[in-house]
């Protein structure tokens, strides 16, 4: 592909971008998300045109294509990686739609990797307070959207939003969290706690719950659908364990209404313990809460974050 190839986002007559957008609308994503989708899927369709000199259609899209984007963000546009897996999960969003309504035989982005995000890389280990309140404020709109726009589906965004709270507030991992049982919770108005039976290394270890985690936990209780799990699929098995796919598909949703680089629980996770860490809780009591036997793993939290350091030379003007 030449060096010299340059994009501009322009109007795209491809027929599918209507019904996609329809689709997206339909499963109600938040229309910051349904806008951040379609921009992405845009932007890929002026790069399609201007390599292959034809209209974009979904059946003309090969992975050889979907390769060839991957590389023209990575090496001419130099995109970071976050924002290159964005992009990319915009257009997987896109590809199994196609094929899921029959547009396209499979899936040309089944065998696109994202890109892997090396150690120093700029995306950030935990959410500062300031991306936290953006993703709180995120939650709440989609919440209040919800229920004007899509009752049917306000009970899986109430399941959304109860969850994200919920692992900032606990710093479980994926695993610990998709097992949860009822019978592993125990609440009431005043405190609570949450037992992880099988947590890394065999090993059991019971959380606290605070005060905005039992809030979560309890608007989750007011609606979920009876099971033995506490995080359920909603609109589809209801009553089995959320899947991490559909966590992790969710929390996109959320990094992209938050405007956040990226969002996993791993994120949350990392969140929870800088946010002890910076209340002046000791390294061994996060250790004991994220489950960790080695301190030394606590210490990346007591090193000074990209914020801390913007801060300090702040100061000296």
């Amino acid at each position: 592909m030449a060096k010299n190839l340059v994009i501009v986002e322009a109007p795209t007559k491809s027929k599918f971008l209507d019904a996609f957008k329809q689709h997206l609308q339909d499963n109600d994503f938040s229309p910051l998300t349904v806008l951040g989708y379609l921009s992405d899927v845009k932007v890929f369709c002026a790069w399609f045109e201007k390599s292959n000199g034809r209209q974009t259609e979904l059946e003309l899209i090969t992975p050889t294509d979907m390769r060839g984007y991957r590389q023209y963000l990575l090496r001419v546009e130099k995109r970071s990686a976050n924002t290159v897996n964005r992009k990319l999960a915009a257009l997987s969003t896109l590809m199994r739609w196609g094929v899921d309504c029959g547009r396209i035989a499979s899936d040309p982005m089944s065998r696109v990797k994202t890109v892997r995000v090396t150690r120093g890389a700029p995306t950030p280990k935990w959410l500062d307070k300031t991306e936290q309140i953006a993703l709180q404020r995120a939650i709440e709109r989609d919440l209040q959207l919800a229920k004007i726009r899509f009752p049917r589906r306000w009970v899986t965004r109430q399941r959304d939003a109860s969850l994200v709270v919920f692992l900032l507030h606990t710093g479980l991992r994926l695993n610990e969290a998709t097992a949860l049982q009822t019978s592993d919770i125990q609440i009431s108005s005043r405190k609570g706690s949450v037992l992880i039976r099988q947590g890394k290394g065999g090993k059991q270890r019971s959380v606290p719950l605070n005060t905005e985690a039992r809030k979560a936990l309890q608007d989750w209780y007011a609606v979920r659908p009876e099971s033995e799990f506490v995080w359920t699929e909603v609109e589809g098995n209801e009553g089995s364990s959320l899947t991490g796919r559909t966590i992790q598909r969710m929390l996109e949703r959320y990094a992209i209404d938050a405007n956040l680089e990226s969002l996993s629980p791993h994120i949350l996770r990392h969140s929870f313990a800088k946010n002890l860490v910076n209340a002046g809780v000791g390294l061994e009591k996060v250790a004991a809460l994220l489950g960790h036997k080695n301190l030394n793993a606590m210490r990346v939290y007591v090193a000074p974050g990209e914020k801390d350091l913007e801060t300090a030379m702040e100061e000296l003007v």
